[in-house]
């Protein structure tokens, strides 16, 4: 049985605002989810975005919620690189931004949708083992890549 979210927690010694720069720009989502080039995003529900994952390729994502700063949320496909998000094959990530004491940001990640996934039941497994992974290692990359910028202010 796979559980249908995986959830992430991290607090980054930066503003709200901030953070939400670094999670939602091109430049800075390249840099800390892909191979460092800028993504493609157009920053609006509905907007497509792609995701370079390097090794595992392109990732196509639609753009669910955009509530700057505090919730930005998209669709993404389970299945193979570069295949559109859709009903079967997506799941949906979910961030909130919210401020914490010392100017600081609590950012919460929810993947979900694993369990209405129509694809093969050990590509689920794999998908939801290799993202929740993965989640953790990309949110201390965003939480670094946030900080470090923060600093140079």
């Amino acid at each position: 049985m796979v559980a249908d979210s995986i959830e992430r927690e991290i607090t980054i010694a930066a503003p709200r605002e901030r953070v939400w720069e670094v999670l939602t720009q091109a430049e800075f989502l390249g840099i800390w989810f892909g191979t460092g080039a800028p993504a493609q995003i157009d920053l609006r529900p509905g907007g497509r975005m792609l995701l370079d994952h390097g090794v595992h390729g392109a990732l196509a994502a639609r753009i669910e919620r955009v509530d700057p700063p505090a919730v930005f949320a998209f669709r993404w496909s389970q299945g193979a690189a570069g295949e559109e998000p859709g009903a079967g094959n997506a799941t949906l990530v979910t961030f909130t931004l919210a401020t914490e004491p010392g100017d600081h940001t609590r950012l919460r990640m929810v993947e979900s949708g694993f369990a209405s996934l129509t694809l093969p039941h050990e590509t689920v497994r794999t998908r939801s083992r290799q993202n929740g992974t993965g989640w953790t290692r990309k949110l201390t990359d965003l939480a670094c890549h946030t900080e470090r910028l923060t600093l140079r202010r």
